[in-house]
């Protein structure tokens, strides 16, 4: 199977997630985020459970990853710009109530109010690439 229908069929999934946890609706996201509704700590507690069983049973199971020639342990430091990006990515978490994941499936679900909250995420990548360079680049 190629790379590119493995992505598409992994796109898909996540966005239907997203719409089915309600997570693409920025109102639901804020009342989380202020402790009014906790139903998406229940979507958190599942994406740990499936994270933790995919990294630790995926490489026993599979000989090589769907999409790659081998697992492989990607060692990243931990800077402070590490805590910077996390910082400025939260608040703009909090102000909006979207990360990309969910505002792009948003825009699916008709929600064009979501176009100023990916306006200001490709912003923010944009001046981080102009100003900063790659982190990837800088880790290797």
């Amino acid at each position: 199977m190629s790379r590119l229908v493995i992505a598409l069929l992994c796109g898909v999934v996540f966005g239907f997630g997203l719409s089915l946890a309600t997570m693409t609706q920025p109102e639901v996201v804020l009342a989380f985020l202020r402790f009014q509704d906790l139903g998406l700590l229940l979507v958190l507690g599942g994406a740990v459970i499936v994270a933790l069983l995919a990294y630790q049973i995926g490489p026993r199971l599979l000989a090589r990853p769907l999409a790659g020639a081998f697992f492989e342990k990607r060692q990243t430091p931990f800077s402070r710009r590490t805590v910077i990006g996390a910082a400025i990515f939260g608040a703009g978490w909090g102000l909006c109530g979207v990360c990309p994941g969910p505002a792009i499936a948003g825009l699916g679900l008709g929600n064009l109010d979501l176009l100023w909250a990916l306006a200001g995420i490709f912003i923010g990548a944009w001046l981080q690439a102009r100003f900063f360079g790659s982190s990837d680049a800088q880790t290797r």
